[in-house]
């Protein structure tokens, strides 16, 4: 236990110094975790999320075929369009829909459809991308919060419970809706300065004509309904019994076969640095679990709480907040579900019983995804591609930005649940 949770530890530092790249710092630990014994090779690999992986390459590689056609031009330029040039209502208008498409679709989903959006419409513009990026990454996880499939720890706790979607919207939509309005409004306050928009490029994005940014009207044709038809499919997956992986490579395959574009030039617009960084998170946080570290942290609370239920729902709630900031919010969300069915009374879940258990491990699992660029598979997905535009969040950069997140995202977290369930 004790090596791997150096290993993680000292791995998470060489990447907020940012010296070395985060993919070969995640590789090394898990070559260092593996060959150390700390987990063995059949775990280490059923620790990799193989679901996640496939959701990632599905939707980069639909990303990359429909991108030369300039459909994500004409979105740009039409977004920028309807907020008339205006920094705020641009924002709001960014991140609303970033809210919106998260919490009905997922919210990695989502960050992979407007992240090269919004890296065009800063260009035309002729603002820096990256305050907009990040406020997008804020804004997916908190509007994920707010169903059962917009966030995977959400996922996660209606698997094991059967608590309904209707359930996850009744009790957490109020308090995402509410965060969502108070953190946007904060960070374009922060923002403000450096989002200002020049009035010539406000005029010049007024007069373009957007449908003249569609670049190969041919190819549009062939990419643009399977494009369509796979969003669609992501609204539907539960009720289709096919999981977000299976529906984004599933839509990758076949906008494959009908693009004209060549395999190997299309599989190169693939973040391979991505997906093996993601390989080497699973595996370090594997070997934790592995060792027991995960559910040591996790069993704390029990001990800690002492049976008070005040104290247990705002336990679960700040200690799954601080956990996935620097695990994952997914693994923690594992680790931490079997402790809430210990620690809750009987007869919680779908079928009745004191369900604030669950809801403050939502909201403390989601909300602490914002901490980190680690914390949450949206954040690295949306790293990656700003790192792909040659503009690189750092770690550092973020986690000026996600701690206060957090902590005013948890408060207000906090009083949420002694109004409501104390």
């Amino acid at each position: 236990m004790a090596f791997a949770v150096i290993v993680f530890l000292v791995a998470l530092a060489v990447i907020a110094s940012e010296r070395v790249h985060r993919t070969k710092t995640a590789l090394i630990g898990a070559a260092l975790v593996v060959v150390a014994g700390a987990i063995d090779q059949e775990h280490a690999i059923e620790a990799v999320d193989f679901e996640t992986l496939g959701l990632l390459a599905g939707m980069m590689l639909v990303v990359r075929l429909t991108e030369p056609t300039g459909v994500y031009t004409y979105v740009a330029i039409r977004a920028g369009q309807i907020a008339r040039g205006r920094p705020f209502p641009l924002v709001i208008a960014l991140c609303g829909t970033t809210a919106v498409l998260s919490a009905f679709l997922d919210n990695l989903t989502t960050v992979l459809l407007m992240v090269p959006i919004t890296f065009l419409l800063a260009d035309t513009l002729d603002i820096p991308a990256i305050p907009l990026v990040i406020m997008e990454i804020i804004a997916s996880n908190i509007g994920g919060t707010a169903t059962l499939i917009g966030d995977p720890p959400n996922i996660l706790i209606a698997g094991a419970t059967g608590l309904s979607f209707g359930q996850f919207v009744t009790n957490l939509a109020p308090i995402a809706f509410v965060t969502l309005i108070v953190v946007v409004g904060l960070l374009f306050l922060l923002y403000r300065s450096k989002l200002q928009i020049d009035p010539a490029a406000r005029t010049k994005i007024l007069d373009l004509d957007a449908r003249r940014s569609i670049e190969d009207a041919r190819e549009l044709k062939r990419t643009l309904p399977v494009l369509i038809a796979t969003v669609l499919a992501f609204f539907v997956h539960t009720l289709l019994g096919i999981e977000p992986a299976t529906v984004a490579l599933t839509g990758a395959s076949v906008m494959l076969l009908v693009s004209s574009e060549n395999v190997e030039k299309a599989l190169e617009g693939i973040e391979w640095s991505t997906l093996f960084f993601f390989l080497g998170l699973f595996v370090m946080v594997g070997a934790l679990e592995e060792t027991g570290a995960i559910d040591e942290v996790a069993q704390g609370i029990a001990d800690l709480t002492a049976g008070n239920r005040s104290a247990e729902l705002l336990g679960i709630a700040w200690v799954s907040a601080g956990g996935s900031a620097l695990v994952d919010n997914i693994p923690f969300t594992a680790a931490m579900i079997p402790v809430v069915e210990q620690l809750q009374p009987e007869g919680g879940g779908g079928g009745g019983g004191d369900n604030a258990y669950w809801w403050s491990l939502a909201l403390g699992a989601c909300y602490g995804g914002n901490a980190t660029i680690i914390a949450a598979a949206a954040n690295v997905a949306a790293a990656g591609m700003a790192e792909r535009a040659g503009q690189p969040i750092g770690f550092v950069q973020f986690l000026r930005i996600g701690i206060p997140v957090t902590l005013i995202s948890m408060v207000m977290a906090t009083a949420y649940i002694a109004l409501r369930y104390l």
